[in-house]
């Protein structure tokens, strides 16, 4: 069985981080090069959100599958829904064209069946976690539920 490296962040409506995890074998001593790691990570994610937000324009599926390549790294994509209704439950035409939240996987192998269920799970866990009176949208997830909960997923999909 092959190893397999993941970065998944939650992007929030303003193209800030709101919650990150890195999947796979870490070595213990290389603390320097994970955090550069990181950085890259983030770079690769950061440059493939015009890709996404120029897809999800084109698509009514919230998932987008591979966005993106960079070297052996493939960028996957799903879009949480953006638009804002009114009492009634028509989409306020105000909201069109905005940008919801983006959860973004860097991965290096291909196993779509799997990053879609990821995926799936973790908008599901992030809307339990919007559902808390206490949780602002855009508001940076610092729960170590939560991350239990997404590391639990990430196991079970990736």
């Amino acid at each position: 069985m092959t190893t397999t490296h993941s970065y998944f962040v939650i992007v929030g409506t303003r193209d800030d981080p709101l919650y990150e995890a890195e999947f796979g074998p870490m070595s213990r001593g290389d603390a320097g090069k994970r955090d550069e790691h990181r950085h890259l990570n983030q770079f690769i994610v950061h440059a493939a959100l015009d890709l996404v937000d120029e897809l999800q324009c084109g698509t009514n599926n919230m998932y987008l599958k591979e966005v993106d390549k960079f070297n052996d790294w493939h960028v996957s994509a799903y879009v949480a829904a953006s638009g804002r209704t009114n009492w009634e439950g028509i989409v306020d035409e105000s909201s069109r064209g905005t940008v919801g939240v983006r959860f973004m996987l860097l991965h290096d192998s291909r196993n779509q069946d799997g990053i879609r269920g990821f995926f799936q799970d973790c908008h599901e866990l992030y809307i339990k976690a919007l559902l808390n009176p206490f949780t602002e949208l855009n508001s940076p997830i610092t729960t170590t539920t939560f991350d239990t909960k997404v590391r639990a997923i990430g196991r079970k999909y990736l």
